[in-house]
């Protein structure tokens, strides 16, 4: 079997059939670990403490980013209009099934439209999309072509340089990943990944004309921002 969509391939499997073979998650920094699939399919009284904050923030008419199977559009548009946007077409396949009303199969990146919206929401580490940091100036001015007059981006992050142990890289940026998922024996491609931490967060926004206001820190270095074009 072959296949491209190794993360969708998963996610397709335990939705059609309720379970799925180890999705496996490779990195340049260590050991690869399993992703337990089901995380991808909670509900809301799963969610973390950051994420229940970040959907109460949401307001008006809501892109929601890498929204996966739909775990934040299926919440959120029980009250708002609410688009969700996913590059793997399998996962959008059953966002569509499970009752997502808007899915659009598209890469930010590559995506262009008319429509403006009021926020933007990238969770699950959403900075993570940009790939990198030189990177994410980039992603900021796309995701400002989005915007409403006066519109917001709900986006989280995390600081990872606990995992270096003080010796951190000197080749790139310590939030730089790179990841790759196997999948019955299948592995996909490697991708970047970038996790920020929030001073580096911080300064590039205002290099883009955003305003940057740290909402939530848990206890595990994650946090969430706002970002808002500076008035």
């Amino acid at each position: 079997m072959t296949y491209t969509d190794v993360y969708g391939q998963a996610l397709s499997d335990y939705f059609n059939n309720g379970i799925a073979s180890p999705l496996l998650l490779h990195n340049n920094y260590g050991e690869p670990e399993e992703m337990p699939i089901e995380f991808f399919f909670r509900n809301e009284d799963d969610l973390t403490d950051l994420e229940q904050y970040a959907l109460h923030l949401c307001q008006g008419k809501t892109l929601d980013i890498g929204a996966g199977v739909g775990v934040h559009s299926l919440i959120l548009q029980q009250e708002l209009d609410v688009t969700a946007l996913e590059t793997s077409g399998k996962a959008c396949e059953i966002m569509r099934k499970r009752g997502v009303t808007k899915v659009c199969h598209q890469d930010i990146f590559q995506w262009h439209t008319d429509n403006r919206y009021d926020t933007l929401l990238l969770l699950m580490n959403g900075t993570g999309i940009s790939g990198t940091r030189s990177n994410f100036t980039d992603f900021l001015h796309k995701l400002k072509s989005f915007l409403s007059d006066g519109g917001q981006i709900v986006i989280d992050s995390s600081d990872i340089s606990y995992l270096y142990e003080g010796d951190l890289p000197t080749d790139r940026y310590f939030g730089e990943i790179k990841y790759q998922y196997e999948y019955k024996n299948v592995q996909g491609e490697w991708f970047p990944w970038l996790y920020l931490d929030q001073n580096t967060l911080v300064a590039i926004a205002a290099t883009c004309g955003f305003e940057t206001q740290i909402v939530y820190q848990g206890d595990e270095d994650e946090y969430l921002a706002i970002l808002k074009v500076f008035s």
